[in-house]
This record gives C-alpha cells, structure tokens and sequence, in this order.
C-alpha cells in the first residue's frame, strides 16, 4: 500500500514538474518574441521617421567614395608631371582619399541623426587605445614619414642595411622593399632602418677585380692589356675612369688591381665577362697567371736532408 502512494505522489510530482518547465520554456519564448518584436518595431519606427536621412546617408557614402577614388587619380596624374619622390607622391594620395572618405562618414552620420559630436569624442578615446596597442605599427609609420622626408636613399638605388643588401624596389609607408642578386625580395620594416648604419652605393658600383702575374712579366704591357680589356666591354662606364694598378708583391705573383665602375644591374655579368676576357688576352700574349707554389732548398745535402728527417 505504502509504494502505490509513493508512485502515485511521484508521478504528481513528474507531472507538476512537467508543467512547469512546460510554462518557464513559454515564458522564454515569449520574452525572446517580444523582444523580436520590440526590435522590429524600433527599427521599423526609425525607418519611418529617418528614412530620408539614412537614405541620403547612403548617398553621400557612396558620393564620397567615388569622390574619393576620382580625386586620388587626378592628384596621381597631376603628382606624376611633378618632380616629387615616387613614396611622397603615394603618401600625398592615400591621405588625401582617406580625408575624403572619412568626411564623407562624418557628413553621412550627421545626416542619419547620428550626435556626431559624441562621436568624435569617442574615437579619440578609443584612438588612445589603439595607438598604445598598436605602438609597432605607428613606429613603422612614423619611421617610413623620416625615411620618405630625409631620402637617404631613393627607388632604384642599391643600398646594404642590417646585414643585407640589394636594389631598392619600393618605399612603403610600413616597410622598404629590396630586390636582392638573386631576384629575391627583402622586406625590412622601417622601423629597423631609421638609426642604423646605411651605405648607399646609389646606380652605379665598383668592381673590385685582382689578377696575378708572373714576376717576369711586363707590368706595362699588363696594365695597358687590362686597360685595353675594360675599353672594349659596353657594361663597364667610361666614367668615372677604371682604377688599375699594381696592389701586392704575393709570394708567387704580382698582384694587380682593376677596379671599374658599372651600373647595378651590370654588376653581376661584369665580373664573368672581365675575367674571362683577361684570362684569353693573358694566354694570347703570354702572360703567364702562376698558382701558388714554394721553393725548398736543400742546404746539407741528401745527408743532411735524412739527418733532418731522422731529427724531425
């Protein structure tokens, strides 16, 4: 008798159970439906009451985008007529859309009924925050606006930097770009370059050539055949003049040094084409090149030599 009354009081208790999660799960369903429809009719109501304004926002959005892009390719043709360094005229761009865009924002929120003064107040302060997060980013910035003012170095010159170096290909705002020999791309943000020591060879380069010759060799006509090698290549520059002459007394030659000036880009072929050019002028003259060798005297004998190796 006792367990059918505690079956039956908890099948009351399942069933009240039931009903109420029934009635908590319509209660949420219609708290979340009231809320839907408290949404719609706000917006609905602001649609109604604002629907000129948000629509003239949208067109002036849209007017100050276009005007924006126009803008920046008038000023882009009108920059490239004028004698102004490639990165400065990019920069002069970019800031000049931006400008454009952003007033076209501020005049589009006016327009939708937007306090825009409270705006602006409020992306100052959350513009604080973003520059103290963002503090690698705006030295970037920062160091490229010193980079593209003072020009150490311009578009097309050849620089060595922080252990690389290469032609420069591009000057960013955030990062300058190198073309190294390889035809590989280097990426240095500008951060790293503002203070550093820089040496710019600018658009031309100086080989730095040695060839040897043999001590009997007539160093007069060995200079006037290097002299008449570096006059018949096209990669080598007229001037400034090649630097040619003698550099070392080595043990086994004399050495001779050929320093000639090229472009960047003939840097490379240069070199190849020089050597070998020399090396067929040598043979056809008879300039012996001598490799490394060392002469032994033997000052006791054979006697003595074994004593030597038998001491040793």
């Amino acid at each position: 008798m006792a367990y059918r009354t505690f079956i039956s009081w908890g099948s009351v208790l399942a069933a009240f159970q039931a009903v109420a999660a029934e009635q908590t799960s319509t209660a949420v369903v219609d708290k979340g439906t009231k809320s839907l429809d408290w949404w719609k009719e706000k917006i609905s109501h602001y649609i109604d009451t604002h629907g000129p304004a948000l629509a003239g926002a949208v067109i002036v959005l849209v007017a100050g985008f276009y005007a924006s892009r126009l803008l920046g390719r008038f000023l882009a043709r009108w920059l490239d007529q004028k004698p102004i360094e490639p990165p400065v005229r990019l920069l002069m761009v970019r800031v000049t859309r931006l400008l454009v865009i952003v007033l076209a924002l501020v005049i589009a929120l006016g327009t939708a009924g937007v306090d825009v003064t409270a705006l602006v107040a409020g992306v100052g302060v959350a513009g604080v925050g973003v520059g103290l997060a963002m503090q690698g980013v705006l030295s970037n910035l920062v160091a490229g606006l010193t980079i593209i003012f003072t020009k150490p170095f311009r578009v097309g010159e050849y620089v060595e930097m922080l252990g690389v170096q290469g032609q420069v290909e591009m000057i960013e705002l955030f990062s300058t770009i190198l073309i190294h020999g390889d035809r590989s791309r280097v990426v240095i943000p500008n951060r790293r370059i503002v203070g550093e020591i820089l040496q710019n060879y600018g658009h031309i380069r100086q080989l730095d050539l040695t060839v040897g010759v043999a001590y009997d060799s007539d160093l007069s006509e060995t200079i006037a055949i290097v002299r008449d090698v570096l006059g018949q290549n096209s990669r080598v520059m007229k001037d400034p003049a090649a630097g040619v002459g003698v550099t070392m007394l080595a043990d086994s030659s004399i050495n001779i040094a050929i320093r000639p000036w090229t472009t960047v880009a003939d840097y490379g072929p240069a070199r190849a084409e020089l050597y070998q050019a020399i090396v067929e002028r040598f043979r056809e003259r008879h300039i012996s090149i001598p490799f490394p060798q060392r002469e032994v005297r033997m000052l006791h004998g054979q006697e003595g030599a074994a004593a030597s190796s038998e001491r040793i």
